[in-house]
């Protein structure tokens, strides 16, 4: 029970974050927004690791810093991907896939769950892609090339979920530590390589503290839930953030939800059942 709970709570922190790094991209450079994002998450990162401390060996690190350089590396193929305006179907493929990679992993590599949690895990797969849908009426095209950076994002978020979730619990937080390090060091080489700014205007700093800092949050909920659970159940359950981001845009930006959107919110809500049940 209690890693489904951490696995939610996670859902919920991560897609109040990406509406916060969301609000900070649409008036600064998103790669810019990303990096600094995650260096202001570093007070947060120390707290974590004083109030779970922890004794890692290696392989844990090596686990947090393959994890931490395929999650940035999703960021920016997710980017690129949506700059196309085809939201509609980068964001649905890239969450499902990103779900699905670490359910097949968990159970390559884990006991196989019960019989009710794998259909909430199923169910979450099915809701997260109609949660995820945007606007119905853009009629850009569609390439192969879209299709198959939307994918490859998805799969770095999925090898994100499960190369942290191969962490023991007894390394604590490093492994966060490691993977949050590493990013940040791919990111000032993406930035230098580029020559983008890290500079942010002002009006976009508190945005990118708020999404850094929950994004940390986010993440350390997420390791403690999939070290002591399922990593099938527990990452189907923490890539439901979509759904909290959605939510969030409906109160704040009065977007409006489409019919499969509302669907899947409702779907989502079910998997959370069976997954506790």
């Amino acid at each position: 029970m209690l890693p489904i709970v951490l696995a939610a709570v996670s859902a919920l922190v991560w897609g109040t974050a990406d509406f916060s790094g969301g609000k900070a991209s649409q008036r600064a450079e998103p790669l810019a927004v990303t990096v600094a994002s995650q260096i202001f998450c570093l007070p947060a990162l120390a707290v974590c690791l004083l109030a779970v401390p922890g004794t890692p060996g290696l392989a844990d690190i090596a686990w947090g810093v393959g994890a931490g350089v395929a999650g940035f590396g999703g960021i920016v193929l997710l980017y690129r991907a949506l700059a196309s305006g085809a939201m509609a179907v980068v964001a649905p493929v890239t969450a499902v896939t990103a779900a699905v990679v670490p359910i097949v992993a968990g159970l390559l590599t884990d006991r196989t769950p019960g019989a009710l949690a794998l259909g909430g895990a199923g169910l979450a797969v099915l809701a997260i892609a109609l949660v995820s849908l945007g606007p119905g009426g853009d009629r850009r095209a569609v390439t192969s090339r879209l299709i198959g950076i939307s994918l490859l994002a998805g799969l770095l978020f999925g090898l994100f979920f499960s190369l942290l979730g191969q962490s023991t619990e007894e390394a604590g937080m490093w492994p966060l530590a490691a993977g949050r390090v590493s990013s940040i060091i791919v990111g000032l080489l993406l930035l230098a390589r580029t020559r983008t700014s890290l500079r942010l205007p002002r009006a976009v700093v508190p945005w990118a503290i708020v999404a850094g800092t929950l994004d940390i949050v986010a993440n350390a909920l997420y390791l403690a839930a999939a070290v002591r659970g399922h990593l099938s159940i527990v990452a189907a359950i923490a890539a439901l953030y979509p759904a909290s981001t959605v939510l969030l845009a409906l109160a704040i930006d009065r977007e409006r939800l489409r019919l499969l959107q509302i669907m899947g919110l409702g779907l989502a809500a079910t998997a959370l059942v069976l997954t506790t049940t």
